[in-house]
């Protein structure tokens, strides 16, 4: 069975999560198929699509598979794992990407959904950023999609209590750009999608390609580069990232020794 599902009307594709049993989390499959599906859309020159879950859900994804997370000694979020593939997927996407969310986002979930264009959402949405609390060192690239979207200061409240945010305070600072009753956020959601298919594709991809740029306008020199990856480098070859990932597997509390 397919992990997501597609459609294609209007000038707008539409992706929808279609793996309840792991709460829609990334894995691996389901990530390529959504890299496949973003690519099959532009060669069809849709004009926006829509990245949604299932109607009714309690959590639109519950984020990485913590099942494929790597052993301790290796990065768990490279350069060509295939959350940061499909992020990249995104941002490059010549169209306006679209989350609709319904339910809880979690964890890496949490930096799909920051990453995309426009955020609509509904009263049941909610936002937990979670890596502290399986002992994950998250990349510095995702870190940057929380500070360009919240700020410095609740990015850090965000990664370091990992609790969760809700619709109303998400509206305010700035995660959804619209905050919408459940029973409108479909209609609603596909008037914005329709009226961004009316404008002129060519400038809408130019100014989207500006915004990444500028963006990413502060660049690192090669010594922060080497500090960042080598800080990283001591959570994942810790015994704190060993127990995190235990503690899921063993469903428990992790005991974390900061070591």
């Amino acid at each position: 069975m397919s992990l997501i599902i597609t459609s294609y009307s209007d000038r707008i594709g539409t992706i929808t999560f279609n793996n309840p049993a792991t709460r829609n989390s990334l894995s691996s499959d389901l990530l390529s198929e959504l890299i496949e599906s973003l690519q099959l859309f532009e060669k069809r020159k849709a004009r926006a699509v829509i990245i949604r879950a299932e109607n009714g859900v309690k959590i639109w994804s519950s984020g990485l598979d913590i099942r494929e997370l790597p052993i301790p000694g290796r990065d768990p979020l490279s350069y060509n794992d295939p959350l940061e593939q499909l992020l990249r997927a995104i941002q490059l996407f010549p169209a306006p990407v679209i989350a609709m969310i319904e339910g809880g986002v979690w964890g890496g979930a949490c930096d799909l959904a920051f990453i995309c264009d426009i955020v609509i959402g509904c009263p049941t949405a909610s936002f937990a950023i979670t890596p502290a609390k399986i002992g994950v060192p998250y990349n510095s690239t995702g870190i940057l999609h929380f500070i360009n979207v919240v700020g410095p200061r609740l990015t850090r409240e965000m990664f370091f209590t990992a609790k969760p945010i809700d619709a109303e305070r998400a509206l305010q600072v700035g995660i959804l750009n619209h905050l919408v009753p459940e029973y409108e956020l479909e209609r609603f959601t596909i008037g914005m999608a329709l009226q961004i298919a009316q404008n002129s594709p060519l400038a809408i991809a130019v100014i989207k390609e500006q915004l990444r740029l500028l963006g990413n306008s502060h660049p690192l020199s090669p010594e922060t580069f080497e500090r960042i990856q080598g800080l990283r480098r001591k959570v994942y070859d810790s015994a704190d990232y060993l127990e995190g990932k235990s503690a899921f597997y063993e469903k428990r509390p992790p005991k974390f020794k900061g070591e």
